[in-house]
């Protein structure tokens, strides 16, 4: 068997229809796109479009939404970890972090905004994982084994007015109580 001699089997490959080579062809001319019209154009693409019935879009109920600000993270389970430090995948003494989870095989090359530790499975080892997130109940089975859970210190917001009106700290309590007292009523 050579290079030169390395074929398809027969009829696997079709060679496309040429069109608009003339009417004999029988895909000359309108080269199958029919008459005139958007669609016999090229560059349309008419997607949902139903002929004027109510396209499929708009007849299916819609709920909820989607939040563009939502965190995605790569899951480690304490069951899968345990298991890498048993196959000897990871080095149980020194900070299990990404770039350790990533080597041994935990979690792939992309893990969007961090790694979140979740309870499922058992750990037995003493370890101190630095993760972006963890399930309390994570956090007192590593604590529970031993070991401890590093996670990033969460920034408080800044409160708005609207908050700082609804608990009435933009202006003291009291002074809006005594602005009330001291207005007359109409009839005095």
């Amino acid at each position: 068997m050579k290079l030169n001699e390395l074929s398809d089997n027969p009829g696997a490959r079709k060679n496309a229809t040429r069109v608009g080579r003339g009417i004999g062809s029988g895909k000359g001319k309108t080269a199958g796109r029919g008459v005139k019209g958007q669609k016999s154009r090229s560059g349309v693409a008419i997607k949902g479009f139903e002929g004027g019935q109510m396209p499929i879009y708009r007849r299916m109920p819609k709920r909820g939404f989607t939040n563009i600000f939502r965190k995605e993270f790569a899951v480690v389970n304490l069951g899968r970890l345990q298991q890498a430090i048993d196959d000897k995948r990871i080095d149980a003494k020194k900070t299990i972090d990404t770039a350790a989870l990533m080597t041994a095989g935990l979690v792939g090359r992309r893990v969007g905004d961090g790694v979140r530790l979740l309870a499922n499975g058992e750990l037995t080892t003493k370890v101190t994982i630095d993760v972006a997130g963890a399930s309390k109940s994570a956090v007192a089975a590593v604590e529970k084994a031993g070991g401890n859970v590093v996670l990033p210190e969460v920034k408080a917001k800044p409160e708005g007015k609207k908050a700082l009106r609804r608990k009435g700290k933009d202006r003291g309590e009291g002074e809006i109580k005594a602005e009330v007292k001291a207005k007359p009523a109409e009839g005095e």
